[in-house]
């Protein structure tokens, strides 16, 4: 038996962006960069692990966003046309630089990869990422876990219950309708907890979820544990807490990984270093450069980003084999000091933004990969497990309640409520008060009211995604983030107010189901009062 346990959980998440209006949209660059960055990388190496026999645990959150993405038709296609577009400018560069010793290998590499993730997206997933991941889950070395609906910050919504009921139970029911069965965890947005959120968590039949270090470590009793051994709440779904020391090891600014010299420079991008005339075709339509995701230089260090080097591949791959191995052994020496000072194997739970690994850290998914080869053969101190199955061979538990809390910066949750977006929680209730009121009145709606109704849920819940009131605290693409909260909420209060005055506007119901077409199966119901209850 190892002395304890390390469980790896990466969170998969982007806010639902669709606009099929456009021919091109800068935001739905979000989700084909992490795809071909992130997720097909991802789902590559555990096909390859599983494939080679390299035993492995990884548990792995798809938010009902990401997962409606991947499995829309107008993503599907428009995700295919991005790979096939840089494959083209792939192509002209490893001609130019064709020559160029330091720089000609890196262009090489990057048309070889576009090629075979192209291949895999198309021929082995048939353009669906939900088809990867099913096989992935079902060779029982991923875990897949579920998140809120849209991501709504679970403790800002608790005043009106069936907000948080509605989130919970779609994201649940999303899953069971991708994946084929119900999930077992899920991820609270933002790791936003509150006391009683875990009785919608059991009443939707998930059994565990994650916290971060603080909301462990202040829970009521103290536990005996820390955050090295779940706390049982009374509703009898485990809270999982934080690691901080391995979260650091791998994505502090100072002390993380990504930062060595070796690995992939970010900010450093074709779509802005060369001519425009050569990428003119490869930018926006309105002449304004983007990031292409054809980045040949290295970090090389704290330089001017004029004075980066090139990106050499197998130095890259040297630096993740020393931090694979080095991760390796602190975990080794962390689970040897905890089980001897708890008395008890401990279980070291490790959470990461997915999209760290191989988009904002290209080496990411080498590292895993890496890391887990190297748990397998070399050394037997701890096992990598899923918390689902850590939980079915550890099933006794102290029982307790986390304290209030979120991941956010300072641990609480002044990111998504604060002086420049403190406005979208007013919008948010005065629209659940609507939703609420309309689900209760109309218990048998005609067809077209029916459809209203449930395009309401629809923009309610896509105005509650934590995404936007974070984009704006952050600064960034914060006129796209105040635009969608608004044009969800108007578009709302406009439909709900047609189901009132029996005026459906038809054909512009039907642009709205074109447009934001999450959830296709939603049903309004979710919101009527009489089948909810309040911890």
């Amino acid at each position: 038996m190892p002395k304890g346990y390390v469980s790896l959980v990466l969170h998969a998440h982007l806010p639902f962006v669709k606009h099929p209006e456009y021919a091109e949209f800068l935001e739905e660059d979000w989700f084909f960069e992490a795809a071909v960055e992130t997720y097909l990388p991802l789902l590559d190496m555990i096909e390859r692990l599983n494939r080679e026999g390299v035993p492995f645990r990884l548990n792995m959150v798809v938010s009902p966003t990401l997962a409606a993405m991947m499995d829309d038709r107008h993503h599907q296609e428009r995700l295919k046309a991005s790979i096939e577009k840089t494959m083209v400018l792939a192509g002209n560069e490893a001609r130019r630089l064709k020559d160029d010793p330091e720089f000609g290998p890196v262009a090489r590499f990057y048309q070889d990869r576009l090629g075979y993730l192209h291949h895999k997206l198309t021929d082995v997933y048939r353009g669906n990422l939900i088809n990867g991941l099913r096989d992935a889950m079902s060779s029982g070395s991923l875990e897949l876990m579920t998140c809120a609906a849209t991501h709504g910050l679970l403790p800002l919504l608790r005043v009106q219950p069936q907000c948080v009921r509605a989130q919970v139970e779609i994201g649940a029911s999303e899953f069971q309708r991708h994946f084929g069965v119900r999930p077992r965890g899920i991820w609270l947005p933002e790791c936003g907890y509150y006391e009683g959120v875990e009785e919608y968590l059991a009443d939707c039949g998930i059994r565990f979820f994650i916290v971060d270090t603080h909301c462990l470590t202040y829970a009521n009793p103290s536990p005996a544990f820390g955050v090295y051994a779940p706390l049982m709440t009374k509703s009898g779904v485990a809270a999982f807490g934080r690691d901080i020391e391995s979260s650091r090891q791998v994505w502090s600014a100072r002390e993380g990984y990504p930062g060595d010299d070796a690995y992939r420079e970010f900010y450093r991008d074709v779509g802005y270093d060369r001519p425009f005339d050569e990428v003119r075709e490869f930018v926006q339509p309105n002449g304004l450069r983007k990031q292409t995701g054809l980045k040949f230089h290295r970090v090389t260090g704290d330089v001017d980003l004029s004075q980066k080097l090139a990106y050499n591949r197998q130095a890259a791959m040297r630096r993740v084999d020393a931090h694979a191995g080095n991760f390796m052994f602190n975990r080794g020496r962390q689970v040897e000091h905890l089980a001897g000072a708890l008395g008890r194997p401990p279980i070291v739970v490790a959470p990461y933004d997915a999209e760290l690994f191989g988009h904002w850290w290209f080496e990411g998914p080498d590292f895993l990969e890496v890391l887990f080869r190297k748990t397998a053969a070399e050394q037997d101190t701890f096992r990598f497990v899923s918390l689902a199955e850590y939980l079915s061979f550890n099933q006794v538990q102290q029982i307790g309640t986390p304290a209030t809390g979120s991941w956010g910066d300072r641990g609480y949750f002044e990111v998504w409520i604060n002086r420049e977006n403190d406005y979208i929680p007013r919008h948010l209730f005065e629209c659940a008060q609507e939703m609420i009121a309309l689900a209760d009145q109309y218990s048998c709606p005609t067809g077209l009211e029916a459809r209203a109704l449930n395009q309401c849920a629809r923009e309610l819940l896509l105005a509650q995604s934590s995404d936007w009131p974070f984009i704006i605290t952050m600064g960034t693409m914060t006129e796209y983030a105040h635009r969608r909260v608004r044009e969800h909420v108007l578009r709302f209060f406009r439909l709900a107010a047609q189901i009132r005055s029996g005026s459906i506007d038809e054909s512009w119901l039907g642009s709205l189901e074109w447009r934001d077409s999450i959830f296709p199966v939603i049903d309004y119901t979710v919101y009527r009062t009489g089948s909810w209850k309040r911890p």
